[in-house]
């Protein structure tokens, strides 16, 4: 399913967290970025390549669900419209105006069809591996996040996000182009928000475990992402992933 992008923008920018020591702490040579919808017909093929990906320690693979389809006849019962600014930001940062669904944008730059298997593995193969390295390590009540230096020819501005994200959920759809459809959706981004800046040096910041309890996840990630100069998000500088429920 397709639809033009319009001029809303968020303002996004991503964080990088890199490889930590402790169990259930992983770093990312790649992020995808899966924008989707229970009211697409096209999209589950999607969801179910997500979540392969999303079972590769080396990916962080999340999902977006969008609002724009709910008038279809079933509201999607995971979508925010903070989601569909997110997408519509990028096909504004690109020039190209593609909004789509099931749309995998890979390491906040390249967009293809999230279906098309073939499609996200070219893209990761022709993308560069993500230069900033971060350290993540969990303690009791809090987790420690360390941003590393830029490279000396690389970007040096970013913000830095915590995605918080859900286990996998079963939706029964009851209405719309997928009626009488159970579909499993993985690492579906419940909460995003900007924790810091990143300047080019080393950094790190402490995020105290009850934000998760309190967004009633038990896993998140941290994204470094560069930002155009009107705004608008750019290249994924570096990401990782800590689950607690390990």
């Amino acid at each position: 399913m397709n639809i033009k992008a319009g001029t809303n923008a968020a303002l996004l920018v991503v964080a990088a967290l890199g490889g930590a020591t402790p169990a259930g702490a992983a770093s990312a040579k790649a992020v995808l970025e899966l924008f989707t919808s229970q009211g697409c017909n096209s999209c589950p093929p999607a969801d179910a390549i997500l979540g392969d990906y999303a079972k590769d320690g080396s990916v962080l693979a999340l999902s977006y669900p969008v609002d724009y389809w709910d008038y279809l006849g079933w509201k999607d019962t995971l979508a925010s419209h903070e989601n569909t600014l997110r997408q519509k930001s990028y096909a504004e940062a690109r020039g190209d105006r593609q909004v789509y669904t099931p749309q995998v944008v890979v390491n906040g730059t390249t967009h293809v069809v999230g279906s098309n298997r073939r499609q996200i593995e070219a893209a990761l193969d022709t993308s560069k591996p993500l230069p900033v390295p971060v350290t993540m390590s969990a303690g009791t009540d809090s987790t420690t996040v360390t941003v590393g230096d830029a490279e000396a020819s690389g970007p040096s501005k970013g913000t830095i996000w915590l995605a918080m994200y859900a286990d996998p959920i079963t939706v029964p759809i009851e209405r719309g182009e997928n009626t009488g459809k159970s579909i499993t959706y993985y690492n579906v981004v419940r909460k995003l928000r900007p924790i810091a800046m990143w300047k080019g040096k080393e950094v790190s910041i402490e995020l105290p475990k009850s934000e998760l309890d309190q967004a009633e996840v038990s896993r998140c990630a941290v994204i470094l992402q560069t930002e155009h100069d009107n705004g608008l998000p750019g290249a994924i500088l570096g990401a990782a992933t800590i689950d607690y429920t390990h």
